[in-house]
């Protein structure tokens, strides 16, 4: 099996750890003190680029979790609402060339995360006058 990583450098791990636990469902595989490892077999990893300004140095946009249907945002919705968690609805938004269903919400360190569902696919990359970096995050 492959599975692509994502490290992430987070202030506050213990913080870190209670809110992908909540966002994944799950709990770390591997613990050890200033590291902990999820090892999440479902979802795979999508990686999206976006084009920043000419010699910018890469950086973090967005994370996110994309499912299978409207119904399955919903259900993360309301998980992540009952689990003490502000989240943020958009539903029928076109953002990265798709009209989607998502709800956002936002870890430890300000990292947004998204879990949406791609409806459709859209000419444009977002609402009329939206600036590229301004529809996903």
């Amino acid at each position: 099996m492959s599975r692509v990583q994502l490290a992430l450098r987070v202030g506050d791990l213990e913080g870190s750890v209670e809110f992908y636990s909540k966002l994944l469902g799950a709990e770390p595989a591997k613990r050890r003190p200033g590291y902990a490892n999820f090892a999440i077999a479902e979802p795979a990893l999508k990686l999206v680029l976006l084009a920043g300004e000419p010699g910018q140095a890469t950086v973090l946009d967005h994370l996110g979790v994309e499912v299978e249907s409207a119904a399955q945002v919903g259900e993360a919705s309301r998980r992540l609402t009952g689990e003490g968690l502000e989240t943020l609805t958009e539903d029928d938004t076109t953002c990265c060339y798709a009209v989607q269903d998502k709800v956002w919400v936002h870890g430890p360190g300000g990292e947004p995360w998204e879990v949406y569902t791609v409806k459709a696919d859209s000419p444009t990359f977002g609402a009329a006058g939206a600036r590229p970096e301004g529809c996903c995050s």
